[in-house]
């Protein structure tokens, strides 16, 4: 038996796994991960990733990519920048872009859409960036892009 109190994390893992039905169990191991699937997310594409229409990212917004883990921001039009989904506080994946702002859900860091940098803790470290590029009017992230 460890000498060290569980942290409250490990704790609320603990109670949903031990809720007894099925759902319950399910849903509360994948609480319990940074990404919500069981593993720890992946911070960046290992290779030229397809996104989906340029169209689908508007002009002064952002779009999140939650399968890809990738953050795509048209500050002007026709101008992408991109970003690793991942937050670097805990590795949770973002979930929301509102006011400019990206927003992760585990434990409320937020980051600028335009330039990936932190506006609110806890992170302390950018969004990594992530090249970018419009080809035949579809997004494309990643090495090689």
């Amino acid at each position: 038996m460890s000498s060290q109190p569980a942290s409250r994390r490990t704790v609320l893992c603990r109670a949903a796994l031990a809720a007894g039905a099925a759902g319950a169990a399910g849903l509360g191991a994948a609480a319990c991960s940074p990404d919500g699937a069981g593993r720890k997310a992946s911070a960046m594409p290992t290779g030229p990733v397809e996104l989906g229409p340029a169209s689908g990212v508007p002009v002064g917004g952002a779009t999140i990519y939650r399968e890809q883990r990738v953050v795509v921001a048209q500050p002007a039009k026709g101008e992408f920048t991109a970003f690793s989904a991942v937050c670097t506080h805990a590795g949770c994946v973002v979930d929301t872009v509102e006011d400019g702002k990206i927003n992760c859900p585990c434990h409320g860091s937020q980051f600028d859409a335009r330039t990936g940098k932190v506006v609110q803790g806890p992170a302390e470290r950018p969004l990594p960036p992530i090249p970018v590029t419009a080809k035949g009017g579809r997004l494309v992230a990643g090495p090689d892009a």
